[in-house]
């Protein structure tokens, strides 16, 4: 919370902070890597600094915790800082790096705003800055304490016991565990970063659902591969995966982690909505459910450019027809025609008002932002709670829904 000192000088200078957000936030880079040009080696993702989403992501977190402790200080975005604890927990960030942070942060807020940062601004937004950090570093720690690891222990060895090409774009990579350190099993729809050495020496870290339960010493994880769009390079990292990587090798992966986690045991209906690629986190959710045999009701909404775009339905469709009260629809831009055992198939972008939704159900959701912005919008409409509306973000969070 504030402090009576801060909180009317926050209050009188948010909207001033807020915005110059961005260009504090692209000075805010400029400066830490200049300084410290080894964060880019396996920690910052280089492809969302090149289109600046991680800027935009951090300026959009920093202003909606000011917001919150001016506005609502009861009412903190847990959700979304949740989601950058985990990521962050994925990896290895650790306590002292806040400093660093901190540092160059505060020298981008006086670079940009000039002779308006007196000292009692400058003092003001700091206490924000240190309150954003400390709830950070404190749910960090409890998300260590729960996998049994620290900062310097989140990195594994696996080799690839099986490469499988789903569909064009989309690759599953099966890798079994060739350490004795301790791996706790995952939890259902969480993810893993995998380091991804480059050409030119560096690492980069990328973040991938698991997506299927673990087998054993065995993990699942696909990866679809980004092609670069309006004069833009594919992605690095997800070309590498598909193109260099074999059975045999070896990845390093972190241990799993994910805010987007499956509750089975509420005993209420499941309702898993996707889109390309978002079905992955989905994926292994169902899995799960199969593997255990829930018996409870579960339906999948699944929308795709056609059916042989829709990665992992094989291993999708055995799980729904093994459990006893499970149900699939898909929406297909390209057709209406499904061999998979659906109980509808329909043209065109997904429509709720094709299905019929389960009562006191909980929600799980993943794909690209504007379908789960619309199909958000559509199950509050409905009269869905949003606290019954979870979501996946792939990427910087640009979405923020849960603070809306």
């Amino acid at each position: 919370m504030l402090s009576d000192k801060s909180r009317p000088i926050i209050q009188a200078t948010l909207p001033a902070v807020g915005a110059h957000i961005e260009e504090i936030a692209k000075c805010f880079y400029g400066l830490l890597f200049a300084a410290h040009p080894e964060l880019m080696d396996g920690l910052f993702n280089r492809s969302h600094q090149a289109d600046a989403t991680q800027q935009q992501a951090l300026a959009g977190s920093v202003a909606a915790f000011a917001t919150a402790l001016v506005n609502s200080p009861d009412r903190l975005p847990e959700n979304l800082l949740s989601r950058i604890a985990h990521k962050h927990t994925s990896l290895g960030i650790q306590p002292e790096q806040y400093q660093i942070v901190h540092d160059h942060l505060m020298s981008a807020i006086a670079e940009v705003l000039g002779d308006a940062v007196t000292p009692d601004v400058a003092a003001a937004w700091d206490e924000v800055y240190w309150l954003m950090a400390y709830t950070l570093t404190h749910v960090e720690r409890g998300l260590y304490g729960a996998r049994g690891v620290s900062p310097q222990t989140v990195w594994r060895q696996w080799e690839v016991e099986k490469k499988i090409q789903e569909t064009d774009d989309v690759v599953t990579f099966v890798v079994k565990r060739i350490e004795d350190h301790l791996v706790k099993p995952s939890l259902p729809g969480q993810y893993i970063s995998v380091q991804v050495p480059l050409p030119d020496g560096t690492r980069q870290s990328r973040q991938y659902s698991l997506s299927r339960a673990d087998q054993g010493d065995s993990r699942q994880f696909s990866v679809k591969r980004v092609h670069g769009a309006a004069g833009k390079p594919d992605g690095e990292a997800s070309t590498l995966l598909h193109t260099n990587v074999s059975v045999g090798d070896v990845l390093t992966l972190s241990v799993p982690f994910g805010p987007l986690v499956l509750d089975d045991y509420s005993g209420r209906s499941m309702v898993f909505i996707s889109a390309g690629i978002g079905i992955t986190p989905m994926a292994g959710m169902l899995s799960h459910l199969a593997t255990t045999g829930s018996a409870l009701p579960i339906m999948l909404l699944h929308a795709d450019h056609n059916e042989n775009a829709f990665a992992l339905r094989d291993q999708i469709r055995d799980d729904i027809v093994a459990l006893r009260h499970a149900s699939i629809y898909v929406w297909y831009e390209q057709g209406a025609d499904s061999k998979l055992p659906v109980q509808g198939v329909f043209a065109g972008k997904m429509d709720l008002s094709h299905v019929r939704l389960p009562d006191n159900a909980v929600y799980h959701m993943c794909g690209p932002v504007p379908f789960m912005h619309s199909i958000r919008s559509a199950l509050i409409a409905l009269g869905i709670p949003p606290r019954d509306i979870q979501y996946e973000m792939f990427g910087p969070d640009l979405w923020q829904a849960d603070y809306e």
